[in-house]
Order: C-alpha cells, then structure tokens, then sequence
C-alpha cells in the first residue's frame, strides 16, 4: 500500500514560525535569507535533516551556468537549455531562469562567494554538455558547490546574529515528517523528528504561514548515485501525501561520468565532472577508440542523456562494465589547478588521471521532475512553495542543461521571497488528520534500490517496469510498525519509487533522460507532461493494489498502465488552488489513470488530434 502519512509518534512540541524552509543547500538558505530580508519582523525557520552542509550543494564539482561572458546573452543560453530539455521545457520559465540567472550570481558574489578569476579579474568561464559558450563559472577549480555553501552557509549565520537576525532560526538533524493541512486543503506547517537527541519522542510539529520545501534529490532510490544518504525524496513524499502535483518524474537524469568503482558498487559515488570535457578529455572505449565522434555535433560535449546512452550502448555491444575517460593530454597543471578534488578523489581509488584513462559508467545524478510549480515556486497546494532538485518548475524538460541547478535554486528561491512578500496568509489551524498512516521496514530500501537499478535505471522497458511495479507492490504491503529515521526513509523511497516507475511505464516512447528500449524514438504525441498526485482515497484508506490492466483513454497511442482494480473515478479538478498561476491552477489533462493509488494525468503541451489516438 502507499501509505497517506507516515506513521510516527503524535507531536509532543510545537513552534511556530511564518514562514518553515526545509532544506539547506543552495534553494534552501537562499530562499530563508531572501524571506527574511522580505518579511521584516516576522520569523524564518530553516529546518535541515543533518548540519547544514549535509546535502547536494556542496558536491556540486562543475560550476553555476549564467550568461556572464563576452558575446554570450540570456537568449542564447535559453536556447542551449530548451535543446537539451527535449522538447518540454517550459519556455516561460527557462527565459525566467536566464534572465534573471546573471544578476542572482552577481549577487552571490555580492554575498561572498569567490569564483575563479582569469588574470586581471574577469570571471574564468569554461564549457559544459550542451552549452556552446563558455558560461560555467566555477570557484577552487571543482569545488563550487561547496564554496557557494561556505558563502551562503556565512551569510546565514551573519544574518541570524545581526542586529535583524532575531526572525531567523536554524534547526538542524531534523528529519520532516508530512504535511499539517488546514480543512479546506491549505498547507499550515509540518511535522518534523529532531535526529540524534537520544530520545523517542522527537516529533513536533512546527506551525507556519507558508511551507518552503527545498529538500533536493531523489538518487538514494537507486543502488549507486552521486547524491549524498540524506538524498531519499522525503521532501517530494511529503508533498505527494500532503496532495500535490508532481510532474516529469520519468526523467532521472544519469551522469554519465561517474567513477566505476566495481561491479556491485552502492550508495555515493564519485562524480568526474562534465566540465573535465569541457577542458578536452574524451570518451573511449576498452580498446582505446573514440566513441561520441559523429554520434552528436558537440561529440564528447552532447548533452547528458545522448552521452549516457551511447555509453551504455557501447558497454551492451562490447559486453564491458564501464567505459574510459581519458583526460591524459590535460596534464599534470590543468589537474591540478582545475581538477584538484576530481584528481585526489581518482588518486584515493588508485587512478592517476595524468597517467591513464579514469573507468567511468553513467549513475544516478539529477531529478528533472519533481514538485509541480509555477514562475513564483507555488505548488497546486496553497501555502505550499518549493524550489531546487525537489522542484518541477518547467526548467529542465525531459533533460537538466549542465550546471543550470545551482543556478535554478538560486532563482527561484528570490521568486519564492518576492511571492511571500506580497502578502503571507493568517496562521491557521491544522485539521485532525485521519490519512492512513503506513510504514516500512528500513530493510525495504536494498529491496527498492535494486529493483530500481535493475529495472528503472538508464535503460528501460515494458516488462523491465512491468517487474518494478510488481515488486514494488509486493514490498508495499510487508507494513511495519516501529517508526524511526530508517522507517520512514523507506516509506519515503517506496513512493518515489512507485511514482517513477508509473510514470516511465505510461510514457511510451524515447525523450531525453527516459531510454525505453521497446519505444526508442520520441513521439510528438508525447509532447506534454505526465502529472502525479496520490489519489485522495489511498489516504482514507482505499490504496488499490490489484494489478489489472486498462487502456489510458484519450491518451497517447500505445499507452496503457497497471491500473487499481476499483480506479473509475472523477478525473477532473484534480488541483483546486485558484490562486495559482494556470500552470498549477488545476490539471485538466487528456488522460488519466489511477495506478495503485496514484494518480497520472498526461497534460499536452498543445493539441495533438487525432495523431495522438483520441479526441483533440
């Protein structure tokens, strides 16, 4: 079953804030500092799973992407991103993103963060998968992330102790729960379990005007990620139970140079930046030959997802486990000056990128989907905003332009200061919630990762998904009744993991990140967005987890999904936030399917008619 709320201890405290931030990376602190400088007098909590630069921020290698040097302009990075997204990226918000992108960086470099510098001064500005400028600003060679962190990280505590810093406070080791809701539907705050204080009544409840969740990625639902433990989609699961949209959850985006560390590798990985190609390394199979020359334009430097599939399609023609990057023409001083953490990470593990080629295959990186948004980070659940990884804003299609998320964080994190600051909503009181709690063994998370990986990861196929879903199902009903971090973390990465694998079955053909072996061509049928909410009805208690089958009606040709047994319901009004933009103002798709309890909506990007098997 998917379970409506996690099960846990009733909340023994509660604070209050205006405004709760959940997460501290780059979308998270700078979405609690850009509320606080807006909101004068009110209270800002930021709330963090572990310390404060725990998360994916800080392993951020490559840069931030921003039109920043001579000759570039916003409108030519739009189009580099609109190339790589596949045909669905939201045009609106890619040309928010690039326009807005330069000044948000000039402004962290306002803040502290020190980029790297040609001589003279002007920023030193390199290439990346996709881009066809020189727009990637990068601090300590490959260490940006974690310099954008220490800038952020500073100003936060700056902020805290200054002399206005009285409205802003940190929690960290605190792991959210799910979401309060008023009874008409309104977010009202979260519940949360403060980690590590040696007691089992940690649970709380924090009250609050407006819920800001920016809680990163998902990559802890497959076996080998370069995301950090704490990356195991509790932010996009509270949002799914607290009734949001989520969109293009098919799209997980593959590194495709990630450290090979052995057959059965798990948890995090090396990551061997793009920017390495960026500065002339290649790709090359075992027998030392080039393999990205005349597959794409850019070759080595073709976006992400054409990288990571001609990769994999070299290891099933040759029967290899990884493939090479061979970066020895860089030398010992290009190493070392722009790749110091990437040569010492490749030194550790026994590889000296000056001597030999670094054995590379594609890991789980980036999700492109996530928590449905408009231009101002409002969800379909009102009070409810979210930013970062964890957000679907339109921004990255079916396939995330290198280096566009710290950028995407940055930005968006304003936009969602610049929204609350035209006017935050009384306090209201959460209802009594009567969701269906559920639990499940921590053991359950090897069960999901592998099933994942073997089946859900950069090759996909109707039966491969087929399985995933059966075997997911099966792990879903094993309940649990001893709530804790590990518990809930499995609960959380079961419904991510169901959530992805309808969402890649439903999509029946080939585009960007989402490789279906059985449909390897895109369709223009296709050209639209899979919607995902959980089925009201799974929180009070009516999960289907029958696994007949039925066609999808009106939808794109071909597709079908495993379907509850008992799932003929409304699919109309599926979200009820009037106050949104229409991009969040209620999802009236073309088709609709109720798979185990969730509920999938395919929403055209334009009308498609009869081509696309149904009614315009």
């Amino acid at each position: 079953m998917i379970a409506g709320r996690l099960l846990a201890p009733a909340p023994g405290w509660t604070s209050q804030a205006d405004v709760v931030v959940v997460g501290s990376g780059v979308a998270g602190v700078t979405a609690a500092l850009a509320a606080h400088r807006a909101l004068p007098g009110s209270r800002v909590l930021l709330v963090t799973k572990s310390v404060l630069d725990d998360g994916s921020t800080r392993w951020a290698q490559g840069g931030i992407a921003a039109a920043l040097g001579p000759g570039d302009s916003p409108e030519q990075h739009l189009r580099d991103t609109l190339t790589a997204g596949a045909g669905l990226c939201d045009v609106a918000a890619v040309r928010a993103l690039v326009t807005d992108g330069p000044d948000a960086v000039r402004r962290l470099i306002a803040l502290g963060a020190r980029f790297d510098s040609e001589p003279g001064g002007p920023l030193a500005l390199t290439r990346e998968g996709g881009h066809l400028r020189r727009r990637i600003a990068h601090a300590g060679g490959d260490a940006t992330g974690a310099e954008v962190s220490r800038a952020l990280l500073l100003a936060l505590a700056e902020a805290g102790a200054g002399p206005h810093g009285a409205g802003l406070d940190v929690i960290e080791h605190a792991m959210s729960l799910d979401l309060l809701l008023t009874p008409d539907g309104r977010a009202a705050g979260i519940t949360l379990h403060v980690i590590g204080e040696g007691r089992q009544d940690g649970v709380g409840a924090v009250l609050a005007r407006a819920v800001v969740l920016a809680t990163g990625g998902i990559g802890q639902v497959y076996s080998a990620t370069t995301n950090p433990p704490v990356s195991t989609g509790d932010g996009l699961a509270l949002a799914l139970r607290g009734g949001a949209e989520a969109a293009d959850l098919e799209f997980v985006q593959f590194h495709p140079t990630v450290l090979w560390l052995g057959a059965g590798a798990r948890g995090r990985q090396p990551l061997i930046s793009e920017a390495v190609r960026g500065e002339g390394a290649v790709l090359i199979d075992g027998a030392g030959r080039r393999f990205m020359t005349g597959r794409h334009p850019l070759a080595d430097l073709a976006p992400r997802d054409v990288v990571a599939k001609a990769i994999m399609n070299v290891m099933l023609q040759t029967g290899a486990d990884h493939v090479y990057l061979d970066g020895r023409q860089l030398g010992a001083q290009t190493w070392d000056h722009r790749f110091p953490t990437i040569r010492a990470s490749c030194l550790e593990h026994g590889i000296d990128p000056v001597l030999e080629p670094i054995p590379v295959v594609p890991a789980a990186h980036y999700a492109s989907g996530g928590i449905r948004t408009d231009l101002s980070g409002r969800s379909s659940v009102p009070g409810l905003y979210a930013c970062g990884e964890v957000a679907c804003t339109g921004v990255h299609g079916a396939n995330r332009l290198a280096s566009n998320s710290l950028l995407e964080g940055l930005v968006f994190a304003e936009r969602i200061a610049a929204d609350l600051a035209a006017g935050l909503p009384p306090q209201a009181e959460p209802a009594v919630d009567d969701r269906v709690a559920g639990l499940l063994d921590p053991a359950a998370v090897e069960q999901i990762q592998q099933l994942m990986t073997e089946r859900a990861g950069v090759l996909r196929s109707g039966p491969g998904l087929t399985a995933a879903a059966d075997g997911l199902r099966e792990i879903g009903e094993r309940q649990s009744d001893q709530p804790g971090v590990g518990a809930w973390e499995a609960t959380n990465l079961h419904l991510i993991a169901s959530a992805v694998v309808a969402a890649a079955a439903a999509r029946t053909e080939t585009r960007g990140s989402h490789w279906r072996d059985d449909y390897p061509e895109s369709s223009d049928s296709w050209l639209g967005h899979l919607v995902v909410r959980l089925d009201s009805e799974t929180g009070s208690g009516a999960a289907g987890t029958g696994s007949q089958s039925r066609p999808v009606h009106n939808a794109p040709a071909g597709t079908a999904a495993r379907s509850a047994a008992s799932s003929d319901r409304p699919t109309h009004n599926l979200a009820e936030s009037q106050a949104q933009s229409p991009r969040t103002a209620g999802t009236v798709g073309r088709s609709a399917v109720d798979v185990d309890g969730l509920i999938l909506t395919f929403v055209p990007d334009q009308p498609m008619g009869d081509a696309a098997g149904g009614q315009a």
